[in-house]
């Protein structure tokens, strides 16, 4: 059971696992925001519509009676009617229309800035060894640079200068100091 439990755990702890719960809950609450948006504003103004076109009711009295039941007042008691209700039917199409448009777009903006992030990724060090080397850049290097240099104030690409390291002063040793000494002594007699 110990075992079953720290399977559970390092499942569940897994990055992939709460990215989807995350994407599953957002999810719902989008799909609800859709649903309200098609519900209360683009079917009344449909139905409206269809109301001045047809005359009669819009799509939310679009039905086709299989078992049509009526009371005692001939009118038709829809709880005990088998029926196809089209309007319900192509309100549902219209909140997968908005759903997969919305969809579609935010795919397309994350794939626009994985593209951006990878033509950075490809073009810094190109760029950059150019500028070191003073080597002339392409127009489209170029326009690439000026856009990267204006969206990245902090880190500007340009040419590096060149780092001019200080010699080392190497200290002599006990030893060279004590032969130093004797060499001066001897050269003083």
């Amino acid at each position: 059971m110990k075992k079953f439990f720290s399977e559970f755990k390092a499942f569940i702890s897994r990055g992939n696992v709460i990215d989807l719960a995350v994407g599953v809950i957002i999810g719902g609450a989008f799909t609800a925001i859709v649903t309200a948006l098609t519900g209360h504003i683009l079917m009344p103004i449909i139905n409206y519509v269809l109301l001045l076109i047809t005359g009669g009711q819009g799509l939310e009295g679009v039905y086709t009676f299989l078992s049509k039941v009526t009371d005692e007042t001939g009118a038709v008691v829809l709880e005990n009617s088998i029926y196809i209700d089209w309007g319900a039917f192509i309100t549902a199409i219209i909140n997968f229309i908005l759903i997969a448009l919305v969809v579609f777009m935010i795919v397309k903006l994350i794939n626009k800035a994985r593209e951006a992030a990878d033509v950075d990724a490809k073009m810094i060090p190109a760029v950059q060894a150019k500028l070191n080397n003073d080597e002339e850049l392409t127009k489209a290097e170029q326009k690439w640079l000026n856009k990267y240099n204006k969206k990245n104030p902090d880190a500007q690409l340009k040419k590096e200068e060149p780092k001019v390291e200080e010699p080392v002063v190497i200290e002599p040793t006990a030893t060279e100091k004590l032969l130093a000494d004797i060499l001066a002594e001897l050269k003083n007699k």
